[in-house]
């Protein structure tokens, strides 16, 4: 999971990032910066949990 200050710092109420390019993703959940999927606004691991509860519409398990 991501650092408390760093959860904090995402806090999307405080001013923007002088330059864009310094501005990434977090989770909106976790705050985690890996493996954010920009669609759904979350990372891989809080997206497999919203998906196996159901609380995703339109996403369901796939087997192969």
């Amino acid at each position: 999971m991501a650092k408390t200050s760093q959860i904090v710092s995402t806090n999307r109420l405080k001013k923007k990032a002088k330059y864009k390019t310094r501005v990434y993703n977090r989770c909106g959940i976790c705050g985690r910066n890996g493996g954010y999927m920009r669609k759904f606004g979350i990372c891989r691991i809080c997206f497999r949990q919203m998906a196996h509860k159901g609380l995703i519409p339109g996403v369901k398990k796939d087997s192969w």
